[in-house]
């Protein structure tokens, strides 16, 4: 395998928390037809993830979130890197997120066939290493229209 020079990276991630955030991710795009957070903190005792939604949720699609995280994580799924270069960069994956100032190779972080997003961070290799996902509470902020995530792993 070839060498790959990619950017510099300033967090050191807590690998289960890191991957439940990918598997969040696309689980709120999945259930709620929405992007990515755009804002997450995610560290090893407790985590926070906000996403802007057109309702606020229901207690019940709140436990379906919770759910879902959970079958993923019992599914096993495969936690796999690509490197690809800016051109070549598989449709439906976007790169706006990314610092200026980033490398022309990107590792893509695959999530067996959920999900799959460039990052640099620190995963376990299936998603049965996470442990499990606890739902500590939500926000809703009307005027915003952002809902936040409260989790830990256990």
């Amino acid at each position: 395998m070839e060498d790959y020079t990619l950017n510099d990276h300033n967090k050191e991630e807590y690998p289960p928390s890191h991957t439940a955030e990918h598997l969040l991710n696309q689980t709120m795009i999945r259930l709620f037809g929405c992007e990515r957070s755009y804002n997450a903190h995610v560290e090893r005792k407790k985590s926070k993830m906000s996403f802007h939604l057109d309702h606020k949720p229901t207690r019940q699609e709140e436990r379906a979130i919770e759910q879902r995280m959970n079958e993923l994580i019992d599914d096993d799924l495969p936690v796999t890197f690509e490197f690809v270069t800016r051109d070549s960069v598989p449709e439906g994956i976007t790169l706006d997120r990314l610092p200026d100032d980033a490398s022309e190779t990107i590792r893509l972080v695959r999530i067996g066939d959920y999900d799959v997003c460039p990052c640099i961070g620190k995963h376990v290799r299936s998603t049965a290493q996470i442990g499990r996902f606890e739902m500590l509470g939500t926000n809703w902020d009307e005027h915003e229209r952002s809902f936040r995530v409260r989790f830990k792993i256990v």
